[in-house]
């Protein structure tokens, strides 16, 4: 099946690599399935520092990369850059059968261009609705910006022979507003690596001498939610006077440190954690440990539509869920989650509540998520529609 297999290069721009557990999970899938896998991403600040590496036969090739700062105009010189140093990196790698760009931002097509010849096909992995996402980030409307970005989306979809669509969401955008032909796009979730999340021993002392612990993991974005789950944290506290718990925010990301700020103006500074991103030990550690996990992205044109990587992992830890009212939130947790009405604060806070003082429904859910992630949804099921794509792509 597999003698169609040849060398891919997969352009990454938001995360390095193998940090990037999507991108990750990708490359090792396509090297088993006899692909030589090259990549081009940015280097990490504290992890994938080296500018080249080659784990597990994957060659990796990285850029220095300052983020973005100052609103919609740091986008563009962070972007511009990227830009470069990818051109210039995959100029090095050289002929390639396939080009697999994964977004955000919708640039990736003017290297394809720049190649051509030098790439016999175009991916287009589509992680972000970079329209939705523009809307969602910076509240300006559809502005000048907006329309540029819908036109470089428009133009992304038409160079692109295959699209990778995260989710059906994601893929009805694919074929309505990208105009492509059903058999061109076809979906690969994001699944958590299960070996990866394993139950370990709680560790009791994350708690602070509470019952219970709640905790969330993931980036810390101005879209992610994190300052509806600690005003969500301070009505169960000072509205509902439930004081048996103590949280823990694990991650980071460009508001850490405002949250860190309004979780003491809320009056929470003793009883909310924020770790930063930790080791995948530690993680496990906090996820073993917690009692409900939040997810608390509010609704908006990104949201709604798009598979949160955070539900995933709690399911894999077999931990029920708050979240609010999302069309692919229900897509991906089902029964092991409970749904406020979209960002409603207050709701948010009483579903906790009610989960905490229900062990038997903690459990069923956890137990309905963790075979969610092991069956339907596994990582199994993602890696053949992958290569069903990239057998698409080179047919």
């Amino acid at each position: 099946m597999w003698d169609l297999a040849g060398k891919a290069l997969i352009l990454v721009e938001n995360l390095s690599v193998p940090f990037d557990r999507r991108v990750w999970q990708e490359s090792v899938a396509l090297r088993e399935a006899g692909w030589e896998v090259h990549v081009i991403c940015p280097r990490g600040t504290k992890r994938d520092t080296e500018a080249e590496a080659e784990i597990d036969g994957i060659k990796i090739y990285r850029y220095p990369l300052r983020a973005a700062t100052g609103g919609p105009l740091g986008y563009l010189r962070e972007y511009g850059s990227a830009l470069w140093h990818t051109y210039r990196l995959a100029r090095r790698v050289g002929r390639v059968d396939v080009l697999h760009a994964c977004n955000p931002p919708d640039l990736f097509f003017l290297v394809a261009r720049a190649l051509r010849g030098r790439a016999t096909r175009f991916v287009f992995d589509q992680h972000d609705l970079v329209p939705e996402l523009y809307l969602s980030r910076f509240n300006r409307g559809k502005d000048l910006l907006y329309r540029l970005v819908c036109r470089l989306e428009r133009a992304t979809y038409r160079a692109a022979d295959v699209v990778i669509a995260t989710n059906e969401s994601y893929r009805r955008v694919a074929l309505t507003r990208g105009g492509k032909s059903p058999d061109q796009v076809f979906v690969v979730r994001s699944a958590p690596a299960v070996e990866r999340f394993h139950q370990a021993e709680p560790d009791e002392s994350i708690k602070k001498g509470k019952p219970y612990l709640l905790c969330y993991l993931g980036v810390m974005g101005p879209q992610d939610g994190v300052d509806y789950a600690l005003r969500a944290l301070a009505k169960l506290r000072y509205e509902q006077g439930r004081t048996d718990w103590h949280a823990a925010f694990v991650g980071a990301g460009d508001t850490f440190d405002a949250m860190v700020r309004l979780s003491a103006e809320l009056g929470l500074a003793d009883c909310v954690d924020f770790t930063g991103r930790i080791p995948d030990e530690d993680l496990v550690r906090y996820l073993s440990t917690a009692d409900v996990c939040l997810s608390p992205d509010p609704h908006n044109p990104l949201n709604d539509v798009s598979t949160m990587n955070k539900i995933m992992e709690y399911m894999a830890m077999a931990r029920p869920i708050v979240s609010f009212e999302l069309c692919e939130a229900r897509v991906s947790a089902g029964e092991a989650a409970v749904y406020a009405p979209a960002n409603d604060e207050a709701e948010f806070a009483k579903l906790i509540a009610q989960l905490l003082d229900d062990p038997d429904e903690r459990r069923r859910m956890g137990e309905l998520g963790q075979a969610r992630v092991r069956g339907p949804l596994s990582w199994e099921n993602s890696k053949k529609a992958l290569l069903d794509a990239y057998q698409a792509a080179i047919r």
